[in-house]
């Protein structure tokens, strides 16, 4: 999700995870001995003689928690198969434990930086060899579904990060949306007093702190691949800055994106780094379209391109057979096409992943625009580093703790991450 993602630690070595992956081979293989298995299994029929297709997915609150089978019932019917839907909060930890014995469910939903760690294991199919069709869609959308060449995933719908900001309090302050750091910087000072702090974002200790830190990190030109590098000390030494000045409060270090938009929500931040998935709970919270703004994260220097993480999730099918394959693909391009994208995007307050769709959206929800103007810009987490990004993000999201909290200076925080992500 790049929504709210949550992970746990994980290793930076490859022999390392492939030694997971076989102890999870046999977990897995105990686990499917005791209770028959859950994931994809032999060819069943239903009662009507209809393939079965099994599916997971992590999303157990409404709307998407009801909207959801809906779809894949209407997506199944049209491919002639039967959808059985299973919730599974620990997505992730439940999928590496299937793909030891290659018994991943048939169709999966899953956050987008875990696929190519799962695609690895050889439990997934190949979509495109399957049948399944991407014209249409952002390439780079595209890109972050691939591993090692081939497509594993596709998104029916993505995100990425923007600025909101409390119109009367810039007007107040005699500002206007800043659109570069330096300007950022000014109006976070600016706007900072008493209780109330200008700026407010979150880089917790988990992926969702990398996910919101490689906004900053990405628009100064760094890579995931080199996480020292002066652009990376760049983005860092930023938002450390706004921290020890006050702009920014310490508690940044441990707030979700969803306390994040409490805050600002309650008037106790001038402005948020956030998610379009914000836009309802705002909604909730009393705040209407006269009392905030969206405008696209600010860059390093003016003329430049804002850039960031892509976030959310991707359809992906378990290696279960030639025919389960061909009609799991059958069923995920449903889920994608431009109707489809569109409703479930909507459900989400994400993009359509198909431009046609993404346009329609920017021109029904105005506050959308800065997120789908945002995307063509984002870039897959796991486009360049694959399977290994997890160990850079656990060395990122170290690196911007120890920052932050005044343990190391940002060259020296960065510099210890990239040595472990080395390792």
């Amino acid at each position: 999700m790049s929504r709210t993602p949550r992970r746990t630690p994980r290793t930076a070595h490859r022999a390392r995870r492939i030694a997971l992956l076989t102890t999870a081979t046999a977990t897995a293989t105990a686990l499917l001995a005791a209770c028959g298995g859950d994931g994809g299994g032999s060819a069943a029929k239903d009662s009507s003689g209809r393939l079965v297709l099994t599916e997971m997915d992590y999303y157990n609150t409404d709307p998407t928690m009801s909207a959801l089978p809906k779809l894949l019932d209407s997506c199944g019917r049209k491919a002639g198969v039967t959808v059985r839907r299973k919730i599974v909060p620990d997505l992730r930890t439940k999928l590496i434990q299937l793909a030891g014995s290659h018994a991943v469910p048939d169709l999966v939903l899953l956050d987008n930086p875990d696929l190519q760690q799962l695609a690895a294991t050889g439990a997934l199919t190949d979509l495109g060899a399957a049948g399944l069709r991407t014209e249409g869609l952002y390439e780079n959308v595209v890109a972050a579904g691939q591993y090692e060449g081939k497509l594993y995933g596709v998104a029916p719908g993505v995100n990425s990060l923007a600025l909101f900001h409390d119109k009367k309090l810039l007007t107040d302050a005699g500002l206007t949306p800043p659109t570069t750091w330096d300007a950022l910087g000014k109006a976070a000072k600016k706007l900072t007093s008493g209780k109330r702090h200008g700026l407010g974002f979150a880089v917790p200790a988990t992926e969702e702190g990398s996910f919101q830190f490689e906004s900053f990190f990405l628009s100064a030109g760094a890579e995931l691949s080199k996480l020292d590098s002066p652009e990376a000390v760049r983005a860092l030494t930023f938002l450390d800055t706004l921290v020890k000045e006050g702009a920014a409060p310490k508690d940044v270090l441990s707030w979700t994106q969803a306390n994040v938009q409490e805050q600002f929500a309650n008037g106790s931040l001038g402005m948020m780094v956030n998610g379009p998935w914000q836009l309802p709970q705002l909604r909730k919270a009393g705040m209407s379209e006269a009392d905030y703004g969206v405008v696209p994260m600010p860059v390093p220097a003016k003329g430049g391109t804002p850039s960031g993480a892509l976030g959310g999730e991707v359809w992906a099918a378990g290696n279960n057979g030639a025919e389960k394959s061909r009609k799991a693909a059958e069923v995920i391009s449903c889920m994608v096409n431009e109707k489809n994208s569109l409703t479930w995007s909507k459900l989400t307050q994400y993009v359509p992943a198909a431009k046609s769709a993404a346009a329609e959206l920017a021109a029904e929800q105005p506050q959308m625009k800065p997120f789908v103007d945002g995307i063509a810009g984002a870039r897959g987490r796991t486009a360049k580093l694959g399977a290994t990004y997890p160990a850079a993000s656990q060395a990122l999201w170290t690196a911007v703790q120890a920052a932050l909290s005044g343990q190391k200076s940002p060259s020296a925080a960065l510099a210890a991450a990239q040595a472990e992500a080395s390792r």
